[in-house]
């Protein structure tokens, strides 16, 4: 019986010495081991061996990429204003035995950290300064904050202002603001509009004006054309009526209804031509057909 109970405690010890031997870490952490109560080694993930009872799992340090908001903190700007930011850090541990040994507690540092940064980066801005500038106040916590964490083996990726509300009254003088601002600038934008128009109205007046001057100019020339056509015509016609007399009387000789007919049609050429004072000129006329005017040819044979 007391054999039995011996192998049993050795069985359970062993057991147990086994299990404190083989420690399993998990992936994307690492385990800081102790020997003794001094720093001994790093463990990585998955089975690893330890000596039972002399070395000892200190802390499992989760290394993936972690992300903390810290509470709204009041901060002053330079225009003597107290903003509240909300802020959002951005790290990951890259050594577990720097992070374990060098500092108590690194998130609560990384917090009075991201604090303090905070006072300095917008208390040297005043409050439109900093409500523009998030981007860059970020990235001046991200850098302030690498330099110290690095000494802790902690790195961080980057720090994100999610919020900066200014006091009640400043919002609703920035509203304000913003409303005078845009019924400025809808005004600017009607009078450019306006003026635009009024532009445009002027340029399509001075426009049709030039074309109807120019239409009238053209009317014009053709009309003046078309009177020259009708002169030349009308003088190539009396030519033809001029010649055509001559050659009558060449050949016939000069009888007395040609040469009354040449006499009334000169008269009325002068009086067309000069009419007189006070009186208007007259379009030219023919005599009449059948009132005995028209020339007519003379057969009479040449005297013996």
């Amino acid at each position: 019986m007391e054999s039995l109970v011996v192998t049993l405690v050795v069985v359970a010890v062993a057991a147990f010495a086994v299990y404190r031997t083989v420690h399993v870490v998990p992936q994307a952490t690492a385990g800081v081991v102790e020997r003794f109560g001094r720093y001994h080694r790093t463990l990585g993930p998955g089975p690893s061996l330890v000596v039972p009872f002399i070395d000892r799992i200190r802390d499992v340090v989760d290394l993936r990429e972690q992300v903390v908001s810290f509470p709204p903190r009041p901060v002053v700007t330079r225009d003597h204003l107290v903003v509240s930011v909300d802020v959002a850090v951005y790290f990951r541990v890259v050594d577990a035995r720097a992070a374990t040994y060098d500092i108590a507690n690194f998130l609560l540092a990384v917090e009075q950290l991201t604090v303090t940064g905070l006072r300095d980066a917008i208390g040297a801005r005043d409050l439109e300064e900093a409500l523009a500038s998030g981007g860059e106040i970020g990235a001046e916590l991200c850098e302030a904050l690498g330099r110290a964490a690095g000494a802790w083996g902690v790195r961080v990726g980057g720090v994100e202002l999610k919020a900066i509300d200014p006091p009640v009254s400043v919002q609703e003088s920035i509203e304000r603001h913003a409303c005078a601002e845009r019924d400025r600038r809808a005004a600017v934008l009607a009078a450019e509009g306006n003026r635009e128009a009024a532009v445009l109205a002027a340029e399509g007046a001075r426009e049709a004006a030039v074309l109807r001057a120019r239409g009238e100019a053209e009317a014009a020339v053709l009309a003046a054309r078309a009177e020259a056509d009708a002169r030349r015509e009308r003088a190539l016609g009396e030519a033809e009526a001029a010649e055509t007399l001559m050659r009558a009387v060449r050949e016939d000789g000069p009888g007395a209804e040609v040469l009354t007919y040449a006499y009334l049609r000169a008269l009325l050429e002068i009086a067309e031509r000069d009419p007189g004072p006070g009186t208007r000129p007259r379009p030219p006329r023919e005599p009449a057909a059948g009132s005995g005017a028209e020339p007519r040819e003379s057969r009479t044979p040449p005297a013996g």
